[in-house]
């Protein structure tokens, strides 16, 4: 079974959509079998995938009230370019609607509501080298499913100081995931997005993170650009709309890194 990685940060703003969805299709590039799961009632990734959240008929929404089967509402993605060894991935999406705020206040009534939606997955991950969840910007109930779901955190960090103290926060909630549903969950590490390495203040908040919170800032950085910015609205990653950018050759190498691998 493919190992599950929640990509989460309460703070809104980091890059956090943008960091799945450009790991996803750096993953697939490799020929590497890739579920995104949007976890977020905003409907971000799915949009960003080229996804209209209210043209679906099913969605994540409707696996969390159990009334269907993970398998059910996962829609398939135009599979990208592969890499040089020619290696076809593929490229799959459970994807989110604005209904997913009221499955939120549904599960709070339920028994064993940290666990519905790895149960749901565990019927799925089996066909996937990985499965990535794109969590909410918030430490409630949808992110505590992501968490108890996961294998492996990845914190998108925008190098500024409101972010860095988010992290602390967040790193609270995984002690307490830990403690109570998942205790083999594993914070691989943060990813530095939006970075201008021209400021000094970028560089001092990756050294504070390291230093104040004892977790890996995985390098490359990934650095600002226009054309991150300009992906989501047509529909694209980073990957597919600037394929030769910095940005997406960063992202690159940080998934080849999460895929335990070296080199692009």
């Amino acid at each position: 079974m493919g190992r599950v990685i929640a990509v989460a940060n309460q703070k809104g703003g980091v890059a956090k959509t943008t960091s799945t969805h450009a790991l996803g299709v750096a993953m697939a590039e490799r020929g590497k079998r890739i579920l995104l799961v949007d976890l977020d009632p905003q409907a971000s990734l799915t949009w960003a995938c080229g996804v209209d959240p209210d043209a679906l008929e099913v969605s994540i929404h409707d696996v969390l009230l159990k009334r269907i089967r993970a398998a059910d509402a996962i829609v398939e993605l135009p599979a990208p370019a592969p890499a040089k060894d020619g290696r076809p991935g593929t490229l799959h999406l459970l994807p989110s609607t604005i209904d997913l705020a009221g499955a939120e206040l549904n599960l709070l009534t339920k028994t064993g509501r940290e666990y519905v939606l790895r149960k749901a997955l565990s019927k799925v991950a089996d066909r996937y080298d990985r499965v990535i969840i794109d969590c909410p910007p918030s430490l409630g109930i949808l992110t505590i499913n992501g968490l108890t779901a996961a294998d492996e955190v990845v914190i998108p960090l925008q190098c500024e100081s409101l972010s860095q103290r988010g992290v602390g926060q967040l790193l609270e909630t995984i002690e307490d995931v830990r403690d109570y549903t998942n205790e083999d969950l594993e914070v691989r590490g943060a990813i530095a997005t939006m970075f201008d390495g021209r400021t000094k203040l970028a560089h001092q908040v990756v050294e504070q993170v390291r230093r104040q919170y004892g977790i890996k800032v995985l390098e490359p950085f990934v650095p600002k650009s226009v054309k991150v910015a300009e992906a989501p609205a047509k529909g694209r990653s980073v990957l597919t709309h600037a394929p030769g950018s910095r940005p997406a050759q960063a992202y690159r190498e940080l998934a080849n890194q999460l895929l335990g691998r070296k080199g692009t």
